[in-house]
């Protein structure tokens, strides 16, 4: 399983880039490939406020439905609108083109309880 060594993670299986206030977030290889062929993936609104933990979409895969987590609390301050059209990039690329929000960071603490990629990688081991 592939874990780049710039990116935090959540034991739900989502993944951020923090640079800054901000964070650039999506879902593991680990969670696409157990989610099997995304169809369909429910972004979040711009501008939406999200804690820590809540729901910010769903992605509906062949297999099953399963929502997104917000890896931090903050606000929405993009998403990826090529996954509108192409919901398979999360499968094809989950670190890159497949991301699936950027959030304004309200609680840059809460970065200290993410997992290193060394513990992301024994969880999923």
């Amino acid at each position: 399983m592939n874990v780049p060594s710039n990116l935090l993670f959540t034991k739900d299986h989502e993944w951020a880039l923090v640079s800054g206030d901000e964070a650039k977030v999506g879902i593991t290889e680990y969670a696409q490939h157990e989610l099997g062929d995304i169809v369909y993936i429910e972004l979040p609104a711009v501008g939406d406020p999200v804690s820590k933990g809540d729901s910010i979409g769903t992605i509906e895969a062949v297999k099953t439905v399963a929502d997104i987590y917000s890896p931090l609390s903050g606000e929405i301050i993009e998403v990826n609108e090529a996954l509108k059209d192409a919901s398979e990039l999360v499968n094809k690329d989950p670190y890159g083109e497949g991301w699936i929000a950027r959030i304004k960071i309200s609680d840059p603490s809460e970065i200290k309880s993410m997992l290193s990629p060394e513990e992301y990688s024994k969880l999923v081991d």
